[in-house]
């Protein structure tokens, strides 16, 4: 399976403190040698972000598998058992795990191979939420689908959302208006923005106590890049210093 090289630029957490480079450098369990399940929630570039964390650990040996416990778009190879699975490893590459739903879409792999693939592979990374790729959301009841067995959480939110009305912008547009206590048409601030990412109403939904990081994406250019040092700060003040800002190219 030929898969893409996604580079990215990462930025962190405060402009005293800026640096840039491979993303990698900023998530330390990229490199901490231990197996994790890691679930990506919010909206803005979970996808994206899946394929580079899955990459990152594919490059380091890491028996790597892909999937959702929602839907997303099809890969390229979909593994459909552990010799499957097995394949990809030899060749260095991650494994996508999971079903084609009538619909055409990707969803999560069987009972019998999601237990197979929680004890064999080294890294899991998991599509836990969905938005209807808007790039910002707050979950509705049954959302989003943690597993268990996951022990970091990261929630994601583009940084196009700033200044943008709730109901143009947003994924369950309600749920958020209800979050923040605004309007349809109430735009978005740096402030809201952090709300909604550290709230258990909002991002951090289900997390609990397991290690949480903030991804704020789409840092494109200047503008970008001053709005998302506006959302770490927010961010900080809210206790959230796990926080990095992507570009991907």
């Amino acid at each position: 399976m030929n898969q893409e090289r996604i580079r990215s630029r990462a930025y962190w957490r405060s402009a005293e403190d800026m640096k840039s480079g491979e993303a990698a450098a900023f998530f330390p369990f990229l490199r901490d040698g231990r197996r994790h399940v890691i679930s990506l929630v919010g909206g803005g570039g979970k996808s994206t972000l899946l394929k580079y964390l899955a990459s990152c650990f594919a490059a380091r040996g890491m028996r790597t598998v892909v999937m959702t416990t929602t839907h997303m778009v099809c890969p390229e190879r979909i593994c459909m058992s552990m010799e499957d699975c097995r394949a990809c490893w030899a060749l260095g590459e991650y494994a996508a795990c999971g079903e084609v739903t009538e619909a055409g879409k990707f969803s999560a792999p069987k009972d019998l191979l999601l237990r197979e693939i929680l004890e064999h592979a080294d890294a899991v990374v998991v599509e836990a939420d969905g938005a209807h790729m808007r790039a910002c959301k707050a979950p509705a009841e049954h959302e989003p689908v943690i597993l268990p067995q996951s022990d970091i959480v990261i929630g994601v939110m583009g940084l196009e959302v700033m200044c943008c009305a709730v109901d143009e912008v947003c994924h369950r547009p309600q749920h958020v208006q209800a979050l923040l206590g605004c309007a349809g048409d109430h735009c978005l601030t740096a402030a809201d923005m952090a709300d909604i990412l550290v709230s258990e109403k909002g991002t951090r939904k289900n997390v609990g106590a397991r290690d949480y990081y903030v991804v704020l994406n789409k840092c494109d250019d200047e503008k970008r890049m001053q709005d998302g040092m506006c959302v770490l700060e927010a961010l900080k003040q809210r206790g959230q210093t796990q926080t990095v800002m992507t570009c991907f190219l």
